[in-house]
């Protein structure tokens, strides 16, 4: 009963909570980033470099038959070992934004709380009591109760 009861409230802590939506939102996230890289940029950056398709880069690690057409897919296919070095490049670009975009939001986060912590340092707090305070109180209420 207690690994259960351990486990429960380590499972209820707002920071796993915190964290379980975090990778939910980001596996949503990456998601879009992928399209982004792969319909959007990755075209834009072959067709920079001479309608270059960089899904379709590979270096052969083995002698490709004849009647294979040489194609990442079907030389896939047909079980030739391939260095895909055009998806690694693919998949380079998605993590450099991905990890650009987590970096720009952990930067606002941390200038946000820097400004909250600035601003309840700022705030105006009550004096402390002087003695001279504390005295003059001991008096009126000793006044008050000879009355």
């Amino acid at each position: 009963m207690g690994l259960l009861n351990d486990f429960k409230a380590f499972a209820v802590k707002g920071n796993v909570i915190d964290l379980a939506v975090a990778v939910i939102i980001g596996g949503a996230f990456s998601g879009i980033v992928k399209s982004l890289v792969d319909d959007v940029i990755m075209p834009i950056v072959g067709r920079i470099f001479g309608k270059l398709d960089f899904s379709n880069l590979y270096l052969p690690l083995a002698e490709i038959p004849a009647g294979v057409e040489p194609t990442l897919v079907a030389v896939k296919a047909a079980g030739i070992p391939v260095l895909a070095y055009g998806s690694f490049i693919s998949v380079l670009i998605n993590f450099i934004i991905l990890a650009f975009i987590i970096f720009m939001m952990v930067r606002q986060v941390s200038k946000l709380t820097k400004a909250l912590v600035k601003e309840e340092e700022a705030a105006p707090t009550a004096p402390a009591p002087t003695p001279e305070d504390v005295l003059l109180l001991r008096e009126i209420r000793d006044a008050l109760k000879t009355r």
